[in-house]
């Protein structure tokens, strides 16, 4: 098989390179090693800092994108820059997998909580050490104002840490069959197994 048949890439891999992709995010390997001081890194980790709307490869050669946790920080105008990109850059038959949180779900809990807000949002050490949210010092979604806002909004803890963008499931079959897309599946799980519900994607280019 063609070495360009088998590239795979990592789009905004965060604390979670994959071996065997070309791993991409806005952080160094140092600035990664820095933001994620828990993880075990492999010593020869390469991490590009890529243009996402602009891949350096030629038009359908990428076997495989994928995009775990990114869309949903991408900006209104930003957004059909990128899927219009994976879809440029895959090849027939190419995969993309990605995974966003169920902005209905989190909605939906976040009427449903009590709106007792405790405190302003830390990101001092401290805080986060203790899951400081808003006053919250949990993962709890009994309260609008703690976990949940920060589900919607994103952490905001660091430089791109926000959300801008929001995703149904509707909405993501609506972008794939625009995109001319075959959906393979599209599922839900819960981040880091009990917390927000999230969105899984894969489909292939035709």
């Amino acid at each position: 098989m063609n070495k360009q048949e088998d590239i795979r890439i990592n789009v905004g891999c965060g604390g979670r390179p994959l071996a065997g992709y070309v791993n991409l995010d806005m952080d160094t390997v140092d600035e990664l090693r820095q933001r994620y001081p828990d993880n075990s890194f492999p010593d020869d980790l390469k991490i590009f800092q890529y243009d996402i709307f602009n891949l350096p490869y030629p038009d359908g050669t990428v076997a495989e994108i994928r995009a775990d946790s990114l869309v949903e920080h991408l900006s209104f105008t930003e957004e059909p820059l990128f899927f219009e990109e994976v879809k440029r850059a895959l090849r027939p038959g190419g995969l993309f997998i990605f995974s966003t949180p169920d902005f209905e779900d989190t909605v939906k809990k976040w009427l449903a909580a009590k709106d007792e807000w405790k405190d302003f949002f830390r990101s001092d050490p401290e805080a986060v050490a203790k899951q400081h949210w808003f006053g919250q010092y949990s993962y709890s979604t009994a309260s609008r104002w703690g976990y949940l806002t920060a589900s919607i909004f994103g952490s905001q803890s660091s430089t791109g840490q926000g959300h801008k963008n929001c995703y149904t499931i509707p909405k993501i079959k609506a972008i794939l069959a625009r995109m001319g897309f075959e959906e393979e599946e599209i599922s839900t799980y819960r981040w880091k197994g009990d917390r927000e519900l999230m969105i899984l994607a894969k489909a292939r280019k035709k």
